[in-house]
């Protein structure tokens, strides 16, 4: 069996490579403007022209398909490679099963109805077609060939024309590699009071997160820092969510972690029935007085 792995980041193709050696004969990686070298016994990449956005990529990422003949292949979810999935799914008559959290030579594990629930899917026809977030597998000794062979771009009947571009500020967020993440939640009325919240993570050294209205609500953190079913999907060794109210699209992002620890003022909420260790208070009392005991 062959599985083609498609990746815009070398983390993930590691990560999805080291997941298809478990089932696969042959991995091939896909790199989409960048090199995915050492992680799969063959290496293509695509250079995306200046002119067109990456989307436009899936004319060529098809005819790789169709010379490749993968019976699985692994996607990395991010914006415009989802976009090139959906196409890729279309045209080789699958379904792209999403979420995935387990992978095997008959079906693949994913979530449903936002995250409710866990089950196995079998392929749509003869490929089965997934993706797959960071962090759901470990990439850890992953090997393969240096040499990256440069696919010539296909461009599409009817492709977008970029006709200016301003690039975005990178976030150095790596939540897929922190063994120990900080949530934090809408308990947090003020902006100035993830201060209390940083200071903690840099006491325990962990990663910052959030819950997505923060991030995209009120635009307090980057986009890569929410945690959820349409945000990050983590395994931390210890995850501890801070005024966060547990909600299962939330939740969902982080329940294999390790440990859950939670503070939340709302002896109710939800997450206090998903945590292993959970503490009622104020955040603003709690936090300082926990920051000044470690």
């Amino acid at each position: 069996m062959k599985a083609l792995i498609i990746a815009e980041n070398q983390d993930a193709a590691a990560e999805m490579g080291a997941a298809a050696r478990g089932f696969a004969d042959e991995v091939v990686a896909l790199g989409i403007g960048t090199d995915l070298a050492g992680v799969t016994d063959k290496s293509l990449k695509v250079s995306v022209p200046d002119d067109r956005i990456v989307e436009d990529a899936w004319a060529t990422v098809c005819a790789i398909a169709d010379a490749e003949q993968p019976a699985r292949v692994l996607v990395e979810p991010t914006t415009r490679l989802s976009g090139v999935a959906g196409r890729l799914a279309a045209h080789m008559g699958a379904a792209v099963i999403t979420d995935v959290l387990a992978l095997g030579p008959d079906g693949a594990t994913s979530l449903y109805f936002g995250g409710a629930g866990e089950r196995t899917v079998a392929p749509v026809g003869d490929v089965a077609l997934c993706t797959v977030s960071r962090g759901v597998f470990d990439g850890a000794g992953t090997s393969g060939t240096d040499a990256v062979e440069e696919v010539a771009f296909v461009d599409p009947a009817n492709p977008v024309v970029r006709v200016a571009a301003e690039p975005l500020e990178k976030s150095d967020v790596n939540l897929a590699a922190a063994d120990v993440v900080v949530g934090a939640g809408r308990g947090f009325a003020e902006e100035d009071q993830l201060g209390l919240a940083r200071d903690l993570a840099a006491k325990i050294g962990a990663e910052m997160a959030c819950t997505r209205p923060l991030a995209e609500g009120s635009g307090w953190m980057p986009t890569e820092s929410y945690i959820g079913v349409s945000g990050q999907m983590l395994s931390p060794k210890v995850y501890v969510g801070i005024g966060t109210s547990g909600q299962m699209q939330h939740m969902v992002g982080v329940n294999r972690a390790g440990a859950i620890f939670a503070v939340n003022k709302d002896k109710n909420a939800p997450i206090f029935k998903q945590c292993d260790y959970g503490l009622v208070g104020d955040l603003n009392t709690v936090l300082p007085a926990l920051s000044a005991a470690l």
